[in-house]
């Protein structure tokens, strides 16, 4: 088990699953489309954020809780959708989402994902989570995924309407990119091969 308590930043997490994912894995996360130029230009703006110190403030009376799209939360910030997280770690978006719920911030389970829609769900006892979709071709798949969605009780979706695409990135993460359009939101059995979970019988109406 790693000693978090080590951490003290985003970078010493970026070093730290540099060190332990594979590098397909590792690679999938830590790049942008083209030359990256957008990438590096939002880290760079990320940096000149500061956080102004205040000393002899009355402190009563604070919070962080506010309400987002009508939802209370312990504080404004909510995990972003992140494909292929199962990879990263066994049931990793089952983890991302318990870890929210403990928190009180809202979960956003991405199309792309490992664990199925029903796996959040049961895993997180229902509690509201919100669901990413890409805008494909296929609308009667996506409106079953919506249907999925709702039945497990997603308060909220996030459209995406366009998706990254570099020749050359892709040609690295090509396998991990036909993995997950082959394990994502899948329905059927499920066969445990230690800590991971494969899926028996996928519905190929997204490929």
């Amino acid at each position: 088990m790693t000693d978090l308590s080590k951490i003290t930043c985003i970078e010493d997490l970026r070093a730290l699953h540099q060190r332990r994912a594979p590098k397909m894995f590792y690679d999938y996360c830590d790049s942008g489309s083209w030359t990256e130029s957008t990438y590096r230009a939002n880290s760079e703006d990320f940096q000149k954020i500061k956080l102004r110190q205040r000393v002899a403030v009355n402190m009563e009376g604070r919070t962080t809780r506010t309400t987002m799209i009508g939802e209370p939360v312990s504080m404004p910030v909510a995990i972003a959708p992140t494909g292929l997280t199962g990879m990263q770690h066994a049931d990793g978006e089952i983890l991302g989402a318990s870890a929210a719920k403990a928190f009180g911030i809202p979960f956003t389970l991405s199309t792309m994902s490992i664990c199925s829609i029903e796996d959040v769900a049961e895993a997180t006892n229902r509690h509201p989570f919100w669901f990413q979709v890409y805008v494909m071709r296929d609308r009667d798949f996506i409106e079953r995924l919506i249907d999925r969605a709702k039945a497990a009780n997603c308060s909220a979706l996030q459209i995406t309407l366009d998706h990254q695409y570099d020749d050359e990135t892709q040609l690295v993460l090509g396998h991990a990119e036909y993995a997950a359009t082959r394990f994502s939101q899948y329905r059927g059995p499920r066969q445990r091969r230690g800590k991971h979970e494969f899926a028996l019988r996928m519905d190929r109406a997204a490929i």
